[in-house]
This record gives structure tokens, C-alpha cells and sequence, in this order.
């Protein structure tokens, strides 16, 4: 493990591998920091480009450009109070009340300070969890990893998206999407409807920058991003020791919270963020203070965003389960790059494994290095009126559409998907689910196969082997989670109607 550690951190400083991260980086603090382009959105528009990459540049790039827009949204929450990304959401309660008070500098740079740190000690957990995972994993064959997958699916749909009808929809029409094509043990052809190009399956490429970035741009045109406001270019200004030894407490507290909420499948960094400031407005002995415009506001949220990130990255490299639906997307490039993630990779590639791990605590310390820098010009770019930044992104979606199989076919399905995820969208329907309801079919399907092959059709296996049993009742018992808030909301409406006539 050391050597490999090491190996894989010396592997950081190739001269191609630090270019891509440092491009990764670029992208990542710009594109993020900009309202309507997401983390997601960049890393699903970067895919075409690390298909033609090797896979650790590839794997560098996407990494980076995810852990530094995931930070990067607080800049135009604070200056602008519009979340630069989803994470962001609950920066803006109390770093856009800072820069009312003439306070922006000090905004950012504890914004800055914590989002760092907060994925520092994401990336140490990251390190000590996920051969410890990996290893467990290793006692793992086909039984198991149906029941793995399965559960994480299921708490997708209870936790990911907010209502649990639709969380289970959503991974459903994901699931039915992943059987188009031949089937990989039969080679019957299944939903092609004669369709030829159908036969290799439907493209998941096309159907995520469909789902997600096209979606997105059809939502954003409707509404006005143009700053009319002048704002003056901040200075930057970072916490000294009297702000950092009030602040301490807060930025652990939350990063450990956001690492371990950004393990479970589906719930993502901007849960985190939102658990994270909520806990720490309850437990904080100056509770009516957040909301005002206090550092610990921002503190709360950044510190959190940024190591949930890290964990979302824990199952992604240990079981091949992605944490959420950016790291989803980052699967399917692992995937596309030949490399198949899981309790092996470690094993057999460790080198890779503490390459992307170097690169995300280089990334980690590059906002601390570069946010500075370019604060004073995203003050400007965020002027941008959005007819300039979204025919620019429906362009690359259609270009990085098309190089993967140069299909026209792809296109078709893209502008299809961008047009349901837009209105999934309206209709508050999460698309989390979706993909990885899509990008886990195929290894569902493939193990649930592979197990009643070994049991010759006697589905006990499921309940008979040890972990698989644990798993499958973790699941149903995630089931019971939305009755167990129903019952709970009735028992509380019925105490609100009978008060008021006592």
C-alpha cells in the first residue's frame, strides 16, 4: 500500500499528468464558479475529451475539475447571491449577507480556507477507508454485489431525490434504458424496435450531457443571469489565527459530517452542505446568529461541500459504486477508459488508484493557491449575460456528443434526453436516480445472472451467503424509511387539529 502510495503521488508530477490537473483546475474554479454550469455539467462536457485521453489523465481531469467546482459555486454565492453550483445552496444564506455588510473579502477567504481544508481531510479518510473497503470487498462475488448494488439504489430513491416515488421511477427508467441493445449472455436483440443502431445499446454519454447539460441550458435561458449591479472587484482575505481558532471547530465538525453523508449513494455534497450548516446552527451557542452574515455560516457548508465530495469517491474506487450522480458520470468514464472500478482496482492498479488520490489533495490545496487570483476576474465573467455562455455549451454538448461513436444517432437520443430532463426538471423530478439507475443496469443485471447461474436457478442464494443477506435487509429496512416519515407527518397533523379546539 505505501509504495503504491507513494508511486502514485510521484506519478502526480508527470509532466502530462500535472497539466491536466492544473487544467482540471482551471476549469473547474471557472466553469464552477459561473450560475448554470455545474460540476456535473463540466465533467459530462469533458468526457469526449478524456475518451481520447489515457485513462490517468483521463481520471485526473474529471477528478479535478469535480473537487474544484464544487468549492468554486460559493463565489458567485457570496458576491451574487446565485449559487455558482447546487453545493452552494447554503453559502448564500450567510456569505451574501457578509458582502452586504462590506464584508466580500472576508467571505471568500474563509469560503476559500474551509473548502480547502474540508477536502484535505476528506482525501485523509479517503486514503485510510478506501483499501480498508476494498479489502472487505475482496470476500464479494455475485450474490453480494447484487445485493450491494441493490441497496444502493434503493437508498438512492429514499434519500436522493425527495420524494421516494419518484427516486424509484427515476432508477426504473434508468434500469429499462440499460437493457436497450443486445443482451450480453443470449445476443437477442431487446428494444431496438429494428432499429440498427439501437443494437449497441443507447449511449450513456448521450443520454447523461442530454439529461444534465442541455436540460440545464433549456431551464437557464428562461431566466435572466445578467448582473446589473457593479461590484467592485474584492480583495481576497484569509482568515487570520484569531478567526481560524473560533472557526475550528465548525470546519471539523463539518467536514467529518459532509465525508461520511457523501458515502451514501445519491445523497451528494449539497445534502452535506445543507445537514452541515443546519447542525451547526442548532448546536452553536449563537444559533440566531446564523443567517446575519457570520464566517461560521460559510465556514459550515464549504467545509462540508468539499469533503463530502471526497467521500463520494470512497465507494466509487472500493465497491465501483458511484456516491453520487457526478461521480456516476465519472464511472462511466473509468469504464470507458478500460478500467473497471472495484475491490481488484486497488489491488491490481494501486498505481492509478493513488495517482487520481494524489491529484485530488493536489487539487485540494490548488484552491488556496489560485482562488485568489482569479476572484477579481470572475467578478466580471459572472457578468456574462447567459445568450453568450449557453448556445457555447449546447455546442460542445453536440460535438462531444457526436466524437465518442460518431453516431448521428447519439445526437438524436441527446436532444431527446435534454428535452425530458427539462421537464423532469419543471416537474421537480430528481435525475440523480436516472443515472444511476443507467449506469449500474448493465452490472445489476450481469450479477443477478451470474448468481442463479451458481445456484442453479435456487434464488436463496440471495439470503442463504452471509454479506448478501445483510445487504438485501439493509435495503428493505431503507424501504420502511418513507412509511416511517408518513406515519410520522399523520401523528403530527393529527396533534395540529386537535390543538387548536382543546
Amino acid at each position: 500500500m505505501f509504495e503504491d502510495l507513494l508511486g502514485g503521488f510521484a506519478n502526480v508530477f508527470t509532466p502530462i499528468h500535472i497539466i491536466m490537473l492544473f487544467v482540471g483546475v482551471f476549469i473547474g474554479i471557472l466553469g464552477g464558479a459561473i450560475p448554470g454550469i455545474s460540476g456535473t455539467m463540466l465533467v459530462v462536457i469533458l468526457l469526449p475529451v478524456a475518451y481520447g485521453l489515457d485513462p490517468i489523465p483521463a481520471l485526473l481531469l474529471l477528478t479535478a475539475v469535480y473537487t474544484t467546482s464544487v468549492f468554486s459555486g460559493s463565489i458567485s454565492a457570496i458576491l451574487f447571491n446565485t449559487p455558482g453550483t447546487p453545493e452552494a445552496v447554503a453559502t448564500v444564506f450567510d456569505g451574501y449577507e457578509m458582502t452586504k455588510k462590506g464584508k466580500p473579502g472576508e467571505a471568500l477567504g474563509v469560503a476559500i480556507f474551509s473548502s480547502a481544508t474540508g477536502g484535505l481531510i476528506g482525501c485523509v479518510f479517503l486514503i485510510i477507508l478506501t483499501p480498508v473497503l476494498a479489502s472487505f470487498a475482496l470476500n464479494f462475488s455475485s450474490p453480494e454485489y447484487f445485493s450491494l448494488i441493490f441497496l444502493a439504489l434503493v437508498i438512492v430513491s429514499v434519500l436522493g431525490g425527495g420524494s421516494f416515488v419518484k427516486g424509484m421511477i427515476g432508477v426504473l427508467i434508468g434500469l429499462l434504458i440499460a437493457t436497450v441493445g443486445l443482451d450480453s449472455s443470449s445476443g437477442v436483440a431487446r428494444f431496438t424496435f429494428d432499429v440498427t443502431g439501437l443494437r449497441s445499446g443507447i449511449d450513456f454519454v448521450a443520454v447523461i450531457i442530454g439529461l444534465f447539460a442541455l436540460a440545464e441550458v433549456l431551464r437557464k435561458v428562461q431566466e435572466d443571469y445578467f448582473t446589473k449591479e457593479k461590484t467592485a472587484s474584492p480583495k481576497t482575505k484569509f482568515p487570520g489565527l484569531g478567526l481560524l481558532n473560533r472557526l475550528k471547530r465548525t470546519i471539523g465538525q463539518s467536514s467529518l459530517l459532509g465525508f461520511f453523508i457523501g458515502i451514501l449513494p445519491g445523497v451528494g455534497a449539497t445534502s452535506a452542505s445543507l445537514v452541515s450548516y443546519s447542525m451547526s446552527s442548532s448546536f452553536s451557542k449563537d444559533s440566531k446568529s446564523f443567517g446575519t452574515g457570520i464566517p461560521e455560516g460559510v465556514a459550515a457548508p464549504e467545509s462540508a461541500n468539499n469533503s463530502a465530495a471526497m467521500g463520494a469517491i470512497v465507494p466509487l474506487l472500493a465497491l465501483g459504486i458511484p456516491g453520487s450522480a457526478t461521480t456516476a458520470v465519472i464511472l462511466g468514464a473509468f469504464i470507458m477508459n478500460g478500467v473497471q472500478p472495484g475491490p481488484l482496482l486497488i489491488e491490481q492498479q494501486g498505481i492509478l488508484v493513488y495517482t487520481i488520490i494524489g491529484g485530488l489533495l493536489l487539487a485540494n490545496i490548488s484552491v488556496i493557491i489560485f482562488s485568489k487570483p482569479f476572484i477579481s476576474i470572475f467578478s466580471y465573467i459572472l457578468r456574462a449575460p447567459y445568450y453568450i455562455i449557453g448556445p457555447m455549451i449546447v455546442i460542445f454538448c453536440f460535438i462531444g456528443t457526436y466524437a465518442v461513436r460518431n453516431s448521428m444517432l447519439d445526437l438524436v437520443v441527446m436532444v431527446i434526453a435534454g428535452i425530458i430532463g427539462y421537464n423532469l426538471t419543471k416537474a421537480k423530478f430528481p435525475l440523480a436516480p436516472m443515472i444511476l439507475g443507467l449506469v449500474l443496469g448493465t452490472m445489476i443485471e450481469d450479477h443477478f445472472r451470474r448468481a442463479l447461474i451458481i445456484s442453479g436457478g435456487d434464488f436463496s442464494i440471495f439470503f442463504t451467503r452471509p454479506i448478501s443477506a445483510v445487504l438485501l435487509v439493509l435495503a428493505f429496512l431503507s424501504l420502511l424509511i418513507p412509511m416511517f416519515k408518513w406515519y410520522r407527518r399523520r401523528i403530527l397533523d393529527k396533534k395540529d387539529k386537535v390543538l387548536p379546539g382543546q
